[in-house]
């Protein structure tokens, strides 16, 4: 059932169930937030995102305000800035930047809001490193002087990942994030997703393949080779090297959530011994007898054609000598479902044989 209610003078049409804060989105208007995020359950807990109601005492949080017939919001008077200014001024007061990777990102969400309200610790005020340990996951990087506790990881890992890794320990001044029962994060049954560090708006969790390696001049939006789902992400190329994997939220099939494998296992793209061409025996080539030389054999890169000619007549060769069940093919789990249909049906319609399987164990 259709809500009409007016935010910032603009009355606007939204949908019953959902939030001031979703509302707006649709219509382009900005709300700053922090511990909110789209794709996980809301907390309110930044009081980023506070907002003006008519007939309503105080500031609200939008992200938790169902929409009402006739509400009338406003988003940004002067005392919401100032109410802004004074949260981001606090979080600042816990949060310690080293620099490790001042270089490598532009500005995350928090330094954006910073920045943006202008906000800023009083003077001659600095505050000192809370933190000095580092989690031993070989993928993440875990800083949290910069955590300012919206919990965004902990719902990623529970919500989006379902493996419960991170949690809230403490209480009061003392309360911290921390994986299991105060462990590290392997011990803590990790996978090592990087959810957690996709969804963070500060960089207190990170990705640790990518610190000091700058800033990517371009994005390319591609699909991951692993298996055959069909995950979509962006590649971050710096000059012709990919220097991180982040996810792309308008990814049809799976958003923002990938696994390991295809966040972190980027690095066979640059392997010196991954081949970029075909290659076959230079006896196939040479059309001599089937000669090994020492413990291997003398390899040739070709062109596709020549490569694909050489293995459609050895294939022919074989079925019409020896029969079709003399043949086998094996796919890949790097193949999309598509093209491991295709490979079937050219085993049994093209070949003749059923001896053809799919290697989904990667």
């Amino acid at each position: 059932m259709p809500v009409h209610l007016t935010i910032n003078g603009k009355t606007i049409q939204a949908h019953e169930g959902q939030t001031v804060l979703e509302a707006a989105s649709v219509y382009g208007i900005v709300i700053p937030t922090l511990c909110y995020h789209k794709d996980l359950s809301p907390v309110g807990s930044c009081r980023l995102c506070i907002v003006e109601v008519e007939k309503l005492r105080g500031q609200v949080a939008a992200c938790n305000l169902p929409v009402a017939e006739g509400l009338v919001v406003y988003t940004e008077t002067s005392t919401l800035v100032q109410s802004r200014q004074t949260v981001l001024s606090l979080l600042l007061q816990n949060y310690t930047d080293g620099g490790y990777a001042s270089q490598d990102r532009h500005p995350t969400e928090f330094e954006h809001w910073v920045r943006y309200y202008d906000a800023h610790l009083p003077d001659g005020q600095t505050p000192a490193p809370r933190y000095s340990e580092e989690d031993p996951n070989p993928f993440i990087w875990v800083d949290f002087n910069k955590c300012i506790l919206c919990t965004r990881c902990v719902r990623a890992c529970e919500e989006i990942q379902g493996r419960f890794v991170w949690g809230v320990g403490e209480r009061g001044s003392s309360t911290r994030i921390i994986a299991g029962t105060d462990t590290t994060m392997l011990e803590a049954r990790c996978e090592s997703c990087g959810a957690c560090a996709a969804y963070c708006p500060t960089g207190a969790l990170d990705h640790k393949l990518s610190i000091h390696e700058g800033q990517a001049d371009r994005k390319v939006t591609t699909t991951c080779t692993y298996c055959g789902v069909g995950c979509q992400f962006d590649l971050n190329v710096k000059g012709e090297k990919v220097i991180r994997v982040t996810s792309n939220p308008n990814a049809p099939v799976n958003g923002m959530h990938l696994c390991v494998k295809g966040r972190y296992g980027y690095d066979f793209i640059h392997h010196p011994d991954r081949l970029t061409g075909p290659r076959v025996r230079r006896y196939l080539l040479e059309g001599k007898e089937k000669v090994r030389h020492g413990t291997g054999w003398d390899w040739v890169e070709t062109s596709w054609n020549t490569a694909l000619d050489i293995t459609a007549k050895k294939l022919a060769g074989t079925r019409d000598h020896f029969g079709s069940s003399s043949i086998g093919i094996l796919t890949s789990a790097k193949c999309l479902n598509e093209e491991n249909f295709l490979m079937s049906k050219l085993a049994r319609q093209v070949l003749g044989t059923h001896n053809i399987d799919h290697c989904a164990r990667l």
